[in-house]
């Protein structure tokens, strides 16, 4: 989609500090991080909203969050904690509409959040 930020960031039209890449998601520093680790992992398949998910969907969700997993894991996360998180439209906190996993990390976290 030719005005997403996120699709921009993918297509390496708009500079990221990326820390991951694959043919499928792109991985990279949140500009506006709210916490020491702070990683936005988002698939190179433009899906406005988790609203608009459909079944052919189901293996780029997996792997958003698999590729979550492995970065926590490879900044010493795995251990102590960190969390993922995934907004859907306004009302919970999405700005950018292309989904996107948070991955959130070196601190501790309150519950409930929001």
């Amino acid at each position: 989609m030719a005005e997403c930020l996120f699709c921009k960031i993918a297509a390496k039209e708009i500079p990221a500090r990326i820390v991951h890449e694959d043919a499928d998601v792109v991985a990279f520093e949140d500009l506006n991080p709210q916490a020491p680790t702070h990683v936005l992992v988002v698939p190179r398949k433009h899906l406005a909203t988790l609203n608009d998910l459909g079944p052919q969907d189901e293996a780029i969700v997996g792997r958003l969050f698999r590729t979550g997993a492995k970065i926590a894991h490879d900044r010493g996360l795995a251990g102590p904690g960190w969390r993922a998180v995934m907004n859907c439209n306004r009302g919970a906190g999405q700005t950018v509409f292309h989904i996107h996993l948070h991955v959130l990390g070196g601190r501790t976290f309150a519950w409930p959040p929001g």
